[in-house]
């Protein structure tokens, strides 16, 4: 196999045709179906709805077509649904001759704010670039116009900015052309006399639906890009839905195709114009290739996948393990980024042991299967590191496990560490349960730290309380309106956002999708 050295500011990359090439036979398909405008409306403040928001129908479709535009005017277009494709429209003057060119902007929102609120005073770190917005020149009309760069949205805001006194502007059409490589027509059909559960699976369906492109897309609007924490989650609810295991093989080989020099996979991975891993390396992240690596290994059986990717896989272990300092522990310090959950308090050692001895579980079910040699080491490091954890990091005074040098006490600590299978079944139980009784200060912000916590939930057989945190939890989201799932929720604070801006936040995305793997694989 031969390889290429790449230089990426000061890390040197790898690439590996053999891998890349492999990746590239998998490009999918994509599905396109046209979304047609499902009304006019308005939007009226409301601090009685989330976002702050209400959306008010003041026309029909029939009557947009109808309706003859100046300058200066506008109109939101309520599709009816989360969308992600490419705008086509036609128009055409109204009155005198067109002596000058229409100038139109197109502004796209998930949600009602980004439609309403000036994108002026957005202020967080985040590019603005990613904030969906296009201004369109019309040198003659009548124009059939088709945007050229995918969106992704719900609502639609038309500002006409400038047009010739002598002529008004009239749409004669308007649709979305949008597109998955997600094909719905074989989706196992999921029945339930709980209409709430239907629902939840109904909408955590379409998020897995709209993040299905040419791989599986962390959020179509930002970042648009494979990333493995969101990958691992994704490919779960595939398996009880969608079964694409091409894109799922498609996304292992993208990220074995380009590596740090080191061999470490990166955290996310650029398609296009070319593959091009990013320079962000996760510690989860990369031992996650393992997990996701495991788990299509057992849907599909796929052993010569296996046997390319196995050296992937176990390099990712043998990085993990040099972070281990002599008394067991993974080593906490400023040189290193453990993701866990978008929380800028949480001390992550404490959830990356546990991250890593559940890794190291994965890895010793496809050491079973491919490579036998490395089970009795594997079981040793195992155990070794689980006796440590009780050793180093539980703390009897508690009740609870401990992380950093400030003993910091999280709910991500107590949950990674049932998911490793620390303690016994039964202790494992009551520190779940003592998580509700006792909630510790630093609890969880995201879909994908929650999707966790319902793991472990119903890892030590608590089917009820898994239930009912699916419902609480994503349930308010459907509650609240929500027809994808959303990036990040927090219920107590409906603007929470890591970027700077609930403009910015992602409303349709990859990693909580996860109920319908829940319902479905569970029989909730």
């Amino acid at each position: 196999m031969s390889q290429a050295l790449q230089q990426n500011g000061h890390i040197k990359m790898v690439r590996h045709p053999y891998m890349l090439s492999k990746a590239q036979e998998l490009i999918p398909d994509l599905w396109h179906h046209d979304i047609l405008p499902h009304a006019m409306v308005s939007a009226q403040p409301d601090s009685g709805q989330i976002h702050g928001w209400r959306a008010n129908v003041v026309n029909t479709t029939a009557e947009f077509f109808q309706r003859d535009f100046a300058q200066g005017e506008h109109v939101i277009i309520d599709f009816g649904q989360h969308c992600v494709g490419y705008l086509e429209f036609s128009c055409e003057a109204i009155g005198s001759p067109p002596d000058a060119p229409a100038h139109l902007q197109f502004i796209f929102g998930e949600t009602l704010p980004e439609v309403v609120e000036p994108f002026s005073e957005y202020h967080g770190w985040l590019s603005s670039s990613w904030l969906q917005q296009q201004d369109c020149y019309l040198d003659e009309l009548p124009n059939r116009t088709r945007l050229p760069r995918r969106y992704c949205c719900r609502y639609l805001r038309i500002n006409v900015m400038a047009l010739s006194r002598k002529f008004q502007l009239r749409f004669t059409s308007l649709k979305l052309d949008t597109v998955t490589s997600a094909s719905l027509a074989d989706l196992p059909a999921y029945h339930s006399a709980d209409h709430q559960l239907t629902r939840i699976d109904d909408v955590a369906v379409k998020t897995l639906k709209n993040c299905m492109q040419e791989v599986f897309e962390d959020g179509p609007k930002r970042d648009r890009r494979l990333w493995l924490g969101d990958l691992r989650l994704q490919a779960l609810v595939n398996d009880v839905t969608v079964k694409n295991y091409a894109l799922v093989k498609r996304c292992l080989y993208l990220f074995a195709a380009m590596t740090r020099e080191d061999g470490m996979v990166s955290a996310n991975i650029f398609v296009k114009p070319q593959v091009i891993a990013d320079d962000t390396f996760l510690f989860d992240y990369a031992l996650f290739f393992v997990d996701v690596l495991q788990e299509y290994v057992a849907a599909t059986h796929d052993n010569a996948t296996l046997a390319d990717l196995w050296p992937v896989a176990w390099r990712q272990i043998e990085l993990a393990m040099e972070r281990v300092a002599e008394n067991g522990i993974v080593r906490d310090s400023n040189d290193w980024w453990s993701f866990i959950d978008w929380h800028e308090d949480l001390n992550k050692q404490a959830a990356s042991q546990g991250v890593l001895i559940y890794c190291l579980n994965k890895a010793l079910v496809l050491a079973r299967v491919y490579d036998s040699s490395k089970v009795t080491w594997l079981e040793a490091q195992i155990a070794t590191l689980k006796s440590a954890a009780l050793r180093e990091l539980w703390d009897q005074q508690s009740g609870f496990f401990v992380s950093g040098p400030a003993r910091q006490i999280s709910c991500a600590s107590q949950v990674w560490m049932v998911l490793a299978e620390v303690g016994t079944p039964e202790s494992q139980r009551q520190l779940l349960a003592r998580l509700l009784s006792h909630p510790p200060e630093i609890q969880m912000n995201t879909p994908y730290m929650v999707h966790h916590y319902v793991a472990a939930l119903l890892q030590v057989n608590e089917r009820d309380q898994a239930t009912g945190e699916i419902k609480r939890y994503w349930g308010a989201m459907v509650e609240h309106g929500a027809d994808t799932f959303w990036e990040l929720f927090d219920p107590q604070r409906p603007d929470f956002s890591p970027y700077g801006s609930k403009l910015i936040n992602s409303y349709c995305h990859a990693w909580s999708c996860t109920p319908s793997w829940f319902i479905r694989e569970y029989q909730l």
